[in-house]
């Protein structure tokens, strides 16, 4: 079954999407992230797995971050540290609700969905299992140094007072913010299950980036790369595989 939820945040609301599966009792819920100016579709991708989860006997939840998709607010307004807060009100709230089993939450996020994920899992107690698909780590090292996809950020921005991101306004505090995001330090104390999945063509975020948490995590994460796949798993064999990876991931770590 699926449905339409709204939460609330700071006075935002934030859309979603749930997918239930049959079945009265509490059943373990995953939370789904999107990724950079995307949305709750994630282009499909988000749709088809949890259609999987839901069959497997997993809700989900998909929601559109303020400044993204159906919710409000304007992208302008993006902070990587707003998007954090949003996330971890949004689990609060499903651990409320009155299909969810709170002690089955899991996550998912996609590229800087991944990132924002990793950083919830460990400041939002109780995340039973952490999946990341190509999570852009690269961001702050990328922004930092000035540059977005080769052009000139800090010049963009005293030209027209942003820096145009696949025509969304990328404003300065957003920049600030992803410059000084500390990204593996602050995901380290998680220390529960982390399947971190990740294609070896990748040009958005290199995976060499995605290697790296595992010298910052404790033995609980893993990475699966990928050949020949991309940052958007454009193929169908590459998006089949991140999907049942995914889906025999969560069944392992949310089940009783």
């Amino acid at each position: 079954m699926i449905l339409n939820h709204d939460f609330h945040h700071q006075g935002l609301t934030l859309r979603s999407t749930v997918h239930l599966p049959q079945g009265s009792t509490r059943q373990p819920t995953v939370v789904l992230v999107h990724g950079f100016s995307a949305n709750r579709l994630e282009a499909a991708s988000f749709v088809h797995i949890s259609r999987l989860l839901e069959g497997a006997g997993i809700a989900s939840v998909r929601v559109d971050l303020s400044g993204h998709g159906e919710s409000d607010g304007d992208f302008f307004d993006v902070t990587i540290t707003g998007e954090i807060a949003e996330v971890r009100s949004v689990i609060q709230d499903v651990r409320t609700l009155d299909f969810a089993d709170p002690d089955r939450i899991g996550l998912i996020g996609m590229s800087m969905g991944g990132v924002v994920a990793s950083i919830v899992a460990a400041e939002e107690p109780g995340i039973r299992a952490l999946c990341l698909w190509s999570p852009a780590a690269v961001a702050p090292f990328e922004v930092g140094g000035g540059f977005l996809k080769g052009r000139d950020i800090a010049a963009e921005i005293a030209e027209q007072g942003y820096f145009d991101a696949d025509s969304h306004r990328m404003s300065p505090a957003l920049v600030e913010d992803i410059t000084h995001l500390d990204v593996y330090g602050r995901a380290r104390p998680y220390t529960g299950p982390v399947h971190i999945i990740h294609g070896d063509k990748d040009d958005i975020a290199p995976l060499s980036y995605a290697r790296r948490y595992l010298d910052h995590y404790n033995g609980n994460a893993e990475l699966e790369v990928v050949p020949g796949a991309d940052h958007a798993w454009a193929t169908v064999p590459h998006r089949t595989r991140l999907h049942r990876s995914t889906l025999n991931f969560l069944r392992k770590h949310l089940s009783r």
